[in-house]
């Protein structure tokens, strides 16, 4: 009865650990400058497929832009309330990661390739976009807002 109490509280431990380990919840978007909050991003998971939209923008100056370098139906859409992350799954061989989305730049209106990796006991979650390959990008930290 004891090793079946133990298993259980170990199971439940591990399966909030994971939970927090996922890039799913709020999170606040920083700038290259590793300072600077622009926005918060809510990413969210359907059927394992995993979506972010832009919830606010932190300079009141720019709370109403649209992206206007867009290219596709968000073209001059307002950017809060956005669709930025789209498609990304968790990769089967290195399930510390989400793989195969894009995110879209607003500012640039170019959409790249996207891993997903949260670290710090997913308080924070690394955010690669790139083109071609991996190597070819730049990664920002976000930071989780709940």
């Amino acid at each position: 009865m004891k090793k079946a109490a133990v298993a259980f509280v170990l199971a439940t431990a591990s399966v909030l650990a994971m939970a927090q380990n996922t890039p799913v919840g709020l999170w606040r978007t920083i700038d290259d400058d590793g300072k600077t909050e622009k926005s918060t991003v809510r990413i969210t998971s359907v059927g394992g497929v995993l979506t972010g939209k832009v919830e606010h923008i932190t300079d009141p100056a720019k709370a109403n832009e649209v992206c206007s370098k867009c290219d596709d139906d968000r073209k001059d859409k307002p950017i809060v309330g956005m669709v930025i992350i789209s498609g990304a799954k968790q990769d089967a061989e290195e399930p510390e990661k989400w793989t195969g989305g894009m995110i879209l730049d607003p500012a640039k209106g170019s959409s790249y390739k996207l891993i997903l990796k949260p670290t710090d006991g997913g308080k924070k979650l690394d955010v690669r976009g790139y083109i071609g390959s991996p190597m070819f990008g730049r990664t920002q930290t976000w930071i989780r807002a709940e």
